[in-house]
């Protein structure tokens, strides 16, 4: 649709200030007051059905069409874009930086300006909207399940029907514009481990009288990462990162207790229940080994995002009507990194959908990736996300016919 792609492009310039805006004043968790307040400006003048969230700074805005042959209950496609930010501090050399100890480093600052562009398309376009649009602006991504916040508060059903499909799209590195995407498992599970191991404190140069967790503790770490190669089938792969590691404060000090943190991501259902068994049996007999005991704690946080296989095969052929074939990849594999759209995807079927925004002119050891501090984006793709996500509403609606 080149007038859709030409409308977006003259849409770019403001679309890259208010996500630089966005930008410079990242903000985290479910409480998102001036990113909210950015969105409900952007939007004004638009004639959308407004709310805002209850337990989150969320923004729901519903656009009807004015199809003539939209039917008496119409249809409903939901497009959204996260709005939440990562508690890191920048060291970009953009113009437009956050100095107050956040960051967006995920690119949720694009994903944000990018459905505001959705919306002003689509309400250019309404008059061939054969059914109704939500748009899904979420806080809390970054671990904190606004998702299901948002689910909890109607989202799903906020035109006054259920959702028939759901589309987003997140920015990474991969080359610019390139959007990648596959039908099935797209992304894993993300679930949290967390183990004290607890003995009994004493000096530093008498460990024979104490019980000592940390060497229980070490041991454990290493244990896991076997545990991983050797219990877990090599075509259905997890990660485990131990990435937090506890013990005393004084090096004269042997702790009564010492802990770990760790991230674990899942493909499946079955490798899930594995770790999660496993890594409570590992941990209580090496403490028992040592003389301590352990305390295991495994939350599921985010489910494995599964892209519907109808709705994707389907969404790749629009993608590739809309940019050209060589704008689309069909990934080999699932990735590691986990997504609170999952929930969504759940409960409505759809397709999320990874878009490429590499800058070129930086070098690429300096561009870092997401969730790095160096981490910078092609804001210029804002348009196309833009259109991506406005023709595939338009196109899904008219499916429906």
């Amino acid at each position: 649709m080149p007038e859709l792609l030409a409308q977006a492009s003259a849409l770019l310039p403001q679309l890259q200030d208010l996500r630089r805006r966005l930008h410079a004043h990242p903000e985290v968790g479910l409480d998102l007051p001036r990113t909210q307040a950015e969105v409900l400006t952007a939007l004004e003048g638009l004639d959308l059905e407004m709310s805002t969230g209850v337990e989150t700074t969320s923004v729901v805005a519903v656009l009807r069409g004015r199809h003539p042959d939209r039917p008496t209950e119409p249809p409903a496609v939901l497009l959204r874009g996260d709005m939440d930010a990562l508690p890191i501090e920048e060291l970009t050399d953009e113009p437009f930086r956050a100095t107050n100890g956040n960051m967006h480093a995920c690119g949720h600052d694009l994903h944000t300006a990018g459905l505001v562009g959705a919306a002003k398309l689509l309400h250019a376009h309404r008059d061939e909207l054969t059914g109704d649009v939500v748009f899904m602006f979420q806080p809390g991504e970054e671990g904190y399940n606004g998702a299901s916040v948002m689910i909890g508060e109607g989202v799903l059903d906020a035109t006054g029907t259920r959702a028939v499909a759901a589309f987003g799209a997140h920015v990474h590195m991969g080359p610019r514009g390139v959007v990648t995407t596959k039908p099935g498992t797209l992304q894993a599970g993300s679930n949290v481990l967390n183990i004290t191991l607890h003995g009994r404190g004493g000096h530093g140069s008498q460990p024979q009288s104490a019980v000592d967790p940390v060497p229980a503790l070490a041991e454990l770490v290493t244990a896991l990462q076997n545990m991983v190669s050797r219990r877990i089938r090599t075509f259905d792969p997890i990660a485990l990162s131990v990435t937090q590691l506890k013990a005393g404060e004084a090096v004269n000090v042997i702790p009564a207790s010492a802990s770990l943190g760790a991230t674990v991501r899942t493909l499946s259902q079955e490798s899930l229940d594995i770790v999660r068994a496993r890594s409570k049996q590992l941990a209580r007999g090496i403490a028992e080994a040592h003389g301590c005991t352990a305390e295991v704690d495994f939350e599921v946080q985010y489910p494995v995002t599964v892209n519907d296989e109808a709705e994707t095969a389907w969404a790749i052929d629009q993608v590739r009507g809309l940019l050209g074939e060589d704008r689309v990849e069909v990934a080999p594999y699932p990735i590691m990194p986990s997504e609170d759209f999952s929930f969504v995807l759940q409960e409505v079927p759809g397709t999320y959908m990874m878009l490429g925004a590499r800058r070129t002119d930086v070098p690429e050891e300096r561009q870092g990736d997401n969730h790095s501090p160096f981490v910078v984006f092609d804001d210029s793709v804002l348009g196309e996300q833009a259109a991506l996500l406005a023709h595939l509403a338009i196109e899904r609606l008219s499916q429906e016919l």
